[in-house]
């Protein structure tokens, strides 16, 4: 398997600084060409969230560098990732609080990320940044930890009421401001041709899924240089829309 990887982050129309982080990787093992790519989002209206979201892309950043060597000379599944990841993500979390407790603020970051080996990818999410799945149409992959999901798996809310929700950006969950957290994982296989889209909530709020579709689905994207201009393309769209947030998306197309 082959991938071309490309990213994108954007300060935004308002922000001072830019909270989000992103990562995009790959290395040629014994195993084959294998990808990693990460978006995450600094929480808005914590101190130093750029911080916490640079803080975790470093660890993730150092697991593919050094971790992922020795696991590919052990052999290693789907499984295994889940227990690596989960175990890095808790011991971030304790990190980030033990430095926010020792500083007297509150930080915190959302992460989506995926991993591409063999004809396999895992996703890890935590918070409301988002992975989607792009082949004959668009699917999203992970599922928000936010307050309105909460409420929509409830049936307290509809998905209209959701778009407007002054709650919108009300997260459960996130590395550096939650006691414990539980990250949730999807796995499955990848066929040539299919890209997976990653990216903070910046990047989604005043888009759709069939905007999303139309400019990063493969005809629009044949190569890298197409896939960065439409990502920023799309980006410039939600600024242009009065989008408020730090922007971030990452891109992986998967060619062979």
């Amino acid at each position: 398997m082959s991938c071309l990887l490309v990213v994108h982050s954007d300060i935004g129309i308002k922000k001072s600084t830019n909270q989000d982080s992103v990562l995009a990787v790959k290395a040629d093992t014994d195993m084959g060409e294998i990808s990693l790519v990460a978006v995450c989002d600094g929480m808005g209206g914590f101190a130093k969230g750029e911080l916490a979201s640079a803080t975790v892309i470093r660890a993730l950043n150092d697991w593919f560098a050094n971790r992922l060597t020795y696991l590919v000379g052990s052999g290693f599944s789907d499984d295994d990732v889940r227990r690596e990841w989960t175990d890095l993500l808790k011991n971030q979390n304790e990190i980030i609080k033990a430095y926010g407790a020792g500083n007297g603020i509150s930080l915190g970051t959302t992460i989506v990320a995926a991993l591409f080996y063999g004809n396999r990818y895992i996703i890890c999410n935590l918070g409301d940044s988002r992975a989607y799945r792009l082949g004959n149409g668009i699917e999203l992959i992970t599922k928000d930890h936010s307050y309105v999901q909460r409420e929509l798996d409830a049936g307290r809310m509809t998905e209209a009421e959701a778009e407007v929700s002054p709650q919108r950006s009300v997260i459960l969950q996130c590395i550096g401001a939650s006691d414990d957290i539980f990250p949730d994982f999807f796995s499955g296989t990848t066929s040539p041709g299919d890209s997976f889209v990653l990216c903070s909530d910046g990047f989604r709020h005043k888009i759709g899924m069939n905007e999303i579709y139309k400019y990063l689905n493969t005809g629009m994207t044949p190569d890298v240089v197409r896939m960065k201009n439409n990502m920023e393309y799309l980006t410039e769209l939600n600024k242009y829309r009065a989008e408020t947030d730090n922007i971030s998306v990452a891109m992986a197309r998967i060619v062979s």
